[in-house]
This record gives structure tokens, C-alpha cells and sequence, in this order.
């Protein structure tokens, strides 16, 4: 989610899943490194899947065959469909937050920033 997060740039998804993330005892240094883009200490049961996300979220959900066709690998067809399932509400929960922020600047005249 962190790292989906970090392509999005919602400040409302940032906040709410490093605090789960806190919750979940995943130290700091791993989250940053996660909202910066970089997965090098991702466990490498999960890496695929942090990557993939990234790459979902970059290439606006259209994601390459190939990269799906990796995923299903490494995961299964269900896994992967529920992988689906979360990268979509990620992006809802994402739109939603952007979303706001700007009817928060248009309202503003511009002083409110996201």
C-alpha cells in the first residue's frame, strides 16, 4: 500500500498506512524507504508484488502482460485477483484524497495546499 501510495502522492493514504504500518511494527526506516519508491528491503516473498503495484499504479493501471504474467506466477491466478481487488481500492481511497485536496485549493483560492 506504501508503495502505491508513493506514485499516487496522497497525503491522506500516506498518513493512514504508515500508521498501520507503525501498528504492524514495520520500522520507519522501511517505510520511508517504501514512500520514497524504494523496495530493496522488501521481504522477497513480497517483492514481486510491491513491485508490480508500483508498476500498476505508474503505468495508470494498464499494466504490462508480462508483468501480470509474472505475477500470476509467483502468486497464482487467485492471489493475483485479489492482489487486483486491492490495487483498485488503493486507487479509489487515492482519487478520493487528491480529489479533496484540490476542491480544498480550488475553495481556498489557492491557499490550501495538498
Amino acid at each position: 500500500m506504501l508503495a502505491v501510495t508513493s506514485v499516487n502522492s496522497c497525503r491522506y493514504c500516506s498518513y493512514f498506512h504508515t500508521k498501520q504500518a507503525l501498528k504492524s511494527g514495520v520500522p520507519q526506516y522501511e517505510i520511508s524507504q517504501l514512500l520514497s519508491g524504494d523496495v530493496a528491503n522488501c521481504p522477497e516473498e513480497e517483492a514481486t508484488a510491491v513491485i508490480y503495484a508500483q508498476h500498476w499504479a505508474e503505468s495508470d493501471t494498464h499494466a504490462d502482460p508480462e508483468a501480470v504474467q509474472r505475477v500470476q506466477q509467483a502468486y497464482g491466478i487467485e492471489k493475483t485477483e485479489a492482489i487486483h481487488l486491492m490495487l483498485r481500492m488503493i486507487r479509489i481511497g487515492n482519487l478520493l484524497g487528491n480529489s479533496w485536496d484540490y476542491f480544498l485549493y480550488r475553495i481556498s483560492f489557492g491557499k490550501l495546499r495538498g
